[in-house]
């Protein structure tokens, strides 16, 4: 294990010497490209980190974020690659360039071309305050998801651990079964017909048959589970259209025409939605008429 540690650590550390040796080599083609489009000598001096330090912070927020997120941190990180690719291949095809003798904001010879180059330049600051911002604010607000089943995994970690060890198996334990005997037929019930004479009422124990007996012959009421049949429910009597509206006209006697309503007939009448809706379109009917 701490081998295993030991060699991680050294991997880590030769990656940040190979990555500090190839931010020196961009640093001076940056800075160059920066002199040509304008920067003042701490401007230039400054450019390299704006681009190749946005990209190692991009790469720490793939190692940190996840889902869209990471997704943007690797677009982020891969823009500014080939971005710094692009600054530093046009740095070795200009020689005018090593020695600061071509003109201001002069990076190539034809204008199409050099006019992108002058914009990719002097958008990559930019960039790098708008998509660093947002980078940092996501790494701040992530929330790793939490391990499911963290307890079951480490159980089963050590279930694998121990399986190793030279520990053998014991042998499988064989029950004991032992045959019991038939058991005595009680009152009503009749017994199968028997292999063997079954012994006689006098020499039988008479404690398990009467123990039996009493709990055959107990009458503690149960209680009623589940839905009542329709067949032990007390029947409700049914009325007839008629009497539901004589019972309407005089239970919304008092009642203004905003409080006629289908449901408070339905409430009121204690009947259906259907019937309540009938109710209450005659009731409004007959109001009409009478105010006719």
């Amino acid at each position: 294990m701490n081998l295993h540690r030991k060699g991680r650590t050294a991997l880590v550390l030769a990656l940040v010497i190979v990555v500090a040796m190839a931010f020196r080599v961009s640093w001076n083609a940056l800075r160059d490209i920066a002199n040509a489009v304008g920067a003042d000598a701490t401007a230039a001096m400054l450019y390299p980190f704006v681009v190749d330090g946005l990209m190692a912070l991009a790469l720490v927020a793939t190692l940190v974020l996840a889902g869209r997120d990471r997704t943007f941190a690797l677009r982020v990180l891969g823009t500014y690659t080939v971005a710094s690719l692009v600054l530093n291949y046009v740095h070795g095809l200009v020689p005018e360039l090593h020695g600061s003798t071509v003109d201001w904001g002069r990076l190539a010879d034809w204008d199409p071309a050099n006019w992108s180059l002058v914009l990719l330049a002097t958008s990559l600051p930019v960039g790098s305050i708008y998509f660093g911002s947002d980078l940092v604010a996501k790494v701040l607000h992530h929330h790793p998801a939490p391990i499911a089943n963290a307890e079951e995994s480490t159980n089963t970690e050590r279930n694998r651990s121990s399986s190793d060890l030279p520990v053998s198996t014991p042998a499988a334990i064989t029950p004991n079964v032992t045959e019991l005997p038939r058991p005595v037929p009680v009152g009503f019930l009749k017994p199968t017909v028997p292999t063997k004479p079954l012994p006689s009422i006098e020499s039988a124990p008479t404690a398990p048959i009467e123990r039996r007996a009493v709990a055959a012959e107990s009458t503690r009421p149960r209680r009623a589970t589940g839905r009542v049949p329709e067949a032990a429910r007390t029947p409700r009597p049914k009325r007839t259209a008629d009497e539901l509206l004589a019972e309407a006209r005089t239970a919304t006697a008092d009642w203004s025409d905003e409080r006629l309503t289908a449901e408070g007939i339905r409430r009121e009448v204690r009947t259906s939605p259907a019937n309540a809706r009938t109710l209450r379109d005659t009731l409004r009917s007959e109001r009409g008429l009478q105010a006719a």
